[in-house]
């Protein structure tokens, strides 16, 4: 188990890429974010293959080794939501990170890349963790398993909460 300092994790849902169509006038996805009993939903947007969503959705990490479920619906009218794929992310990397003094370093500066690889890895394309205005951000493009074609274009943000007075 990985520990983490006191805060939040803000993931940016920004858009997706080529998602598979699952109606003849297009899907209307959305995207559900799972962990730890928690369960969080963007909004879904309509008769797109390509959705920008650009939503924020904040989740309390306690373990960093432990996967964020990503999946993507087409929501349905008259039945159930159809699967649009799925993938796994953790916040390892980002966590270790975010344990680090980064105050004297640049604003913009990679401080590290995690790239593609490994059983099971969603990564489509290299992530950077960038030192960005005080805070350690990372980017993700993850590709969706279970279909055919389908990426998710995420931003993710540690918020630290503030140490409690004495």
């Amino acid at each position: 188990m990985s520990s983490l300092p006191g805060g939040f994790l803000c993931v940016r849902v920004l858009r997706g890429i080529d998602l598979v169509s699952c109606d003849a006038k297009g899907s209307d996805p959305y995207v559900v974010l799972s962990l730890d009993g928690q369960k969080l939903k963007t909004s879904v947007m309509k008769k797109t293959v390509n959705p920008l969503w650009n939503e924020d959705l904040t989740l309390a990490v306690m373990d960093a080794s432990a996967p964020i479920k990503l999946e993507v619906f087409d929501k349905d009218t008259f039945s159930k939501d159809d699967m649009m794929g799925d993938a796994e992310f953790d916040v390892e990397a980002l966590a270790q990170i975010v344990q680090m003094d980064l105050e004297d370093i640049r604003s913009g500066t990679v401080v590290r890349t995690v790239r593609p690889g490994g059983t099971g890895s969603c990564l489509a394309d290299e992530s950077h963790i960038i030192w960005d205005k005080g805070h350690v951000v990372q980017d993700l493009l993850l590709r969706l398993r279970n279909v055919d074609s389908g990426v998710i274009h995420l931003q993710l943000r540690w918020v630290a909460t503030p140490p409690e007075a004495d």
